[in-house]
């Protein structure tokens, strides 16, 4: 297995009221956000971001950050899954654009609204059968996407990234580390399907054969 590493401290760290959103959120929210259409993206704020756009001091951090840590040469190529509108990949390309970039997304509609220079780099497909051969990627991303899937199918997702790395990988997933923890994870969930202790995601990494490396999505309070 690899190492716990918060390669997103980059990412500006937004308020969240929990408690507020708990009251406001009903299980007809969760289930129109899972349907990762045009109203999780840019809908309602309680079906999901209320708004995706670009803005780039969402990823230029963060992605010099995994170009450094991870060594990546100018003609690296990385696969993002779950990548959205591919704001990520387009930061990825202006820092490197000698690079290879590829992207795929459960969403339809994200892809329709990609980011215009990442439209033609994103397939739609899902993250438990990757559409890419055995070790086609120097670095493989997926950050707060595994998660969605149920816990079977987070293992299988997994065995796709170990599969199509030839080198590094690096997950989040929604996790906890205590009982409060547990408690606003519970109240702020609006999409995964798998959350648990940090720990237990350990254990379902070395289950799967995933040794890339791996940080959390933790609910804290506001």
């Amino acid at each position: 297995m690899g190492q716990e590493i918060n390669l997103l401290d980059g990412y500006p760290a937004a308020k969240r009221p929990i408690d507020e959103r708990a009251r406001l959120i009903t299980p007809e929210h969760r289930a129109v956000a899972r349907e990762f259409g045009r109203d999780f993206f840019d809908g309602d704020r309680l079906h999901g971001y209320g708004g995706y756009n670009y803005h780039p001091r969402f990823w230029t951090e963060t992605v010099r950050r995994f170009r450094d840590h991870y060594g990546l040469k100018p003609d690296a190529s990385v696969l993002d899954v779950g990548c959205a509108k591919g704001f990520m990949m387009h930061d990825f390309k202006l820092l490197m654009p000698g690079m290879t970039i590829a992207g795929l997304d459960i969403s339809e509609y994200a892809r329709d609204h990609a980011i215009e220079d990442m439209r033609e780099f994103i397939q739609v497909g899902n993250a438990t059968a990757l559409p890419y051969a055995d070790q086609s990627f120097d670095l493989v991303i997926s950050i707060n996407t595994i998660h969605n899937l149920a816990l079977e199918d987070c293992k299988r997702a997994l065995r796709e990234v170990q599969r199509v790395s030839r080198r590094s990988a690096f997950v989040t997933m929604d996790a906890w580390r205590n009982e409060a923890g547990r408690e606003r994870m519970l109240k702020w969930n609006l999409t995964a399907l798998t959350y648990m202790h940090i720990e237990d995601w350990k254990k379902v990494f070395a289950e799967a054969g995933y040794t890339g490396d791996y940080y959390w999505f933790i609910a804290e309070s506001a």
